[in-house]
């Protein structure tokens, strides 16, 4: 049945023109049938690059619409309208908008998972593979980093001549996790390599072998000798690295580390939105932006390849 579905996909693409994009927390059975899989900062690049006229979001909303701020010309597709990310709607413009008015000269370093309305006030984005790189390339030593204060802390860290301000916010799937889970994963694993996402909290970053980006502990994995890994991110990567490297363990941290905004895209829900692209039914979400939307809140986008590259 499932394979059936792919398949049936994997037609209406060619036929449709529709480029596919999923994050790297989707499902295995999505991740099989996208053009372009990875975490936000290597979607935010592709999208770019799309020649196909249609682009098809496997992720949340903020996702989808970086995509057609980066590509918009085409039409940009959320294949669950219901798929949001809590951590982008914490804080808005107005808020952000009152304390650069008090500090002028700080900087707003805001990072991926934040809506486009957000983004209109921001200097520059960052994702977690990038943010470090990012705001140690920026000229200005005053930064406001939003939202996530977890993953500020770990740049804060990184950038010791930064003056970096935080405000209270985060992931609430990283941010649950607590080191006395940690410290019991590691009693059942002592012989694990821990990769942790900076988006868990200081005492969770600061007790693991490696705290990167998605795409960064895969890349760990890959390329270590180890034989087992305790996965520190959405349970879905523990998931692709165990069909990938079958020859070794992977563990996840904590059974709490899901992510229900991204588990609600099926693969049903990629095909039909794929059926009814083009069709006047009115079922595909598009993701509609104004030219003035996007032209001010790409402009963090823009800086975010700039000084990321």
């Amino acid at each position: 049945m499932i394979n059936d579905i792919q398949r049936k996909i994997i037609r209406l693409k060619e036929e449709k023109d529709i480029c596919i994009l999923a994050h790297s927390y989707q499902a295995k059975e999505i991740i099989e049938i996208a053009d372009i899989t990875g975490d936000s900062y290597k979607l935010s690049v592709e999208a770019a690059k799309v020649k196909s006229r249609n682009i098809l979001m496997c992720g949340v909303h903020f996702m989808a619409e970086t995509a057609k701020m980066l590509s918009p010309q085409k039409h940009v597709f959320l294949a669950n309208p219901l798929a949001g990310c809590p951590m982008a709607e914490q804080m808005d413009a107005q808020m952000i908008s009152a304390i650069k008015a008090k500090e002028p000269d700080r900087k707003v370093v805001c990072y991926i998972n934040t809506t486009a309305a957000l983004k209109e006030v921001c200097d520059v984005c960052v994702t977690s593979s990038s943010a470090v790189k990012i705001v140690k390339n920026m000229d200005a030593e005053k930064i406001l980093f939003i939202p996530d204060c977890n993953l500020g802390a770990f740049v804060k860290k990184a950038c010791p001549d930064k003056d970096i301000m935080l405000l209270q916010g985060g992931c609430p799937t990283h941010a649950r996790v607590t080191k006395q889970e940690l410290e019991e994963a590691k009693r059942l694993h002592p012989n694990a390599v821990v990769l942790v996402h900076p988006e868990c909290r200081p005492e969770v970053t600061e007790n693991a072998d490696y705290a990167g980006s998605t795409s960064g502990i895969m890349e760990y994995a890959a390329k270590s000798d180890a034989k087992e890994f305790i996965i520190g991110t959405e349970i879905s990567i523990a998931e692709h690295l165990q069909y990938r490297y079958p020859d070794k363990d992977f563990y996840v941290l904590s059974k709490d580390l899901i992510c229900s905004n991204m588990k609600i895209t099926t693969l049903m829900d990629v095909y039909k939105t794929c059926e009814s692209i083009g069709n006047s039914d009115g079922k595909a979400f598009e993701i509609e932006m104004t030219d003035e939307q996007i032209a001010k809140a790409k402009v963090c986008i823009d800086e975010m390849i700039r000084l990321g590259g």
